[in-house]
């Protein structure tokens, strides 16, 4: 069961799960703009969306997204057992903008050179503008293009949080709730530890500085975690807290179970660069798969 907590395979399973959450939290919730967001980002990302390629970066793919996204709707409800109330827009702004994070990979139709991971430093930058876009003639979101702009800034990892001037409190935490899901997703995934070679792929092509190998990349992947933990406690206010309480409520388990795959996988990590440290990929035996 556990497991399954993060299996992303079948895209139409984890929409469900999002929509049984959310009508935990309001039972008469109108999903029509997420559907429509969902339906679009989803033909975005298989190349079925005027004007765009099909999605070429096999780590920030479609199941990257599903992850992130479901870990959003996760902290927006854990929150609500805690006391914390979103408006049925602010959750649609949480939902869509964790949706939408990556769009910014997708290269445009006449864009033929290399692939979309060329975008890697500038992707947050050009998903802002996709999502502006997307809702530039939008009632229901003409005047959230700074909200869209803020909570997406919160999934880079050079953001400085407490300098991003959020519209409001709300505003705020959904921000640090999308960044906190976007850490949380990845490295919660049963998969993370195989992915990372096709991380360093895109990183490579990406010009991204600081890794010499793949190698290189698992061995400062343990430094990324205790960074990535400092930041999630102290940055992004400890929201995945909200974990606990959401798992308890829907699940009857009172564990933060993404904390624990997580460290699950830093330890299984660690224990490969002691033991194999000459022979890194014999003990990653695990299929990468893609959605349905």
């Amino acid at each position: 069961m556990r497991a399954g907590m993060f299996d992303v395979r079948n895209c139409r399973e984890i929409y469900q799960e999002i929509k049984v959450i959310v009508n935990l939290m309001q039972l008469d919730f109108d999903f029509q703009y997420f559907d429509a967001a969902v339906e679009d980002v989803e033909r975005l990302f298989r190349g079925q969306y005027e004007g765009y390629r099909s999605c070429n970066t096999r780590y920030h793919d479609f199941g990257h997204t599903l992850m992130v996204m479901l870990a959003m709707t996760r902290l927006v409800h854990g929150a609500y057992v805690s006391g914390i109330h979103f408006t049925d827009k602010e959750v649609n702004l949480g939902l869509i903008c964790s949706l939408m994070h990556d769009t910014g990979y997708i290269q445009e139709t006449e864009d033929r050179e290399g692939t979309g991971a060329k975008y890697t430093l500038t992707h947050i930058a050009r998903s802002i503008e996709f999502i502006k876009n997307y809702y530039g003639n939008s009632p229901y979101f003409a005047c959230d293009g700074k909200n869209f702009h803020d909570i997406l800034s919160c999934t880079g990892l050079c953001t400085e949080i407490e300098n991003v001037k959020f519209e409001s409190e709300r505003i705020a935490l959904l921000g640090k709730m999308v960044g906190t899901s976007d850490l949380l997703g990845q490295m919660a995934d049963r998969l993370y530890l195989e992915k990372l070679v096709l991380l360093y792929g895109e990183f490579e092509e990406g010009k991204v500085p600081g890794f010499d190998s793949e190698v290189d990349l698992y061995r400062k992947t343990v430094g990324f975690y205790k960074w990535s933990k400092e930041r999630l406690e102290n940055e992004f206010g400890n929201v995945s807290r909200f974990m606990v309480p959401h798992f308890k409520n829907r699940w009857n388990i009172e564990i933060n179970l993404y904390e624990e795959a997580i460290e699950n996988n830093i330890n299984y990590l660690k224990w490969i660069l002691q033991e194999n440290g000459n022979n890194l990929y014999s003990a990653l035996r695990r299929k990468v798969f893609s959605f349905k």
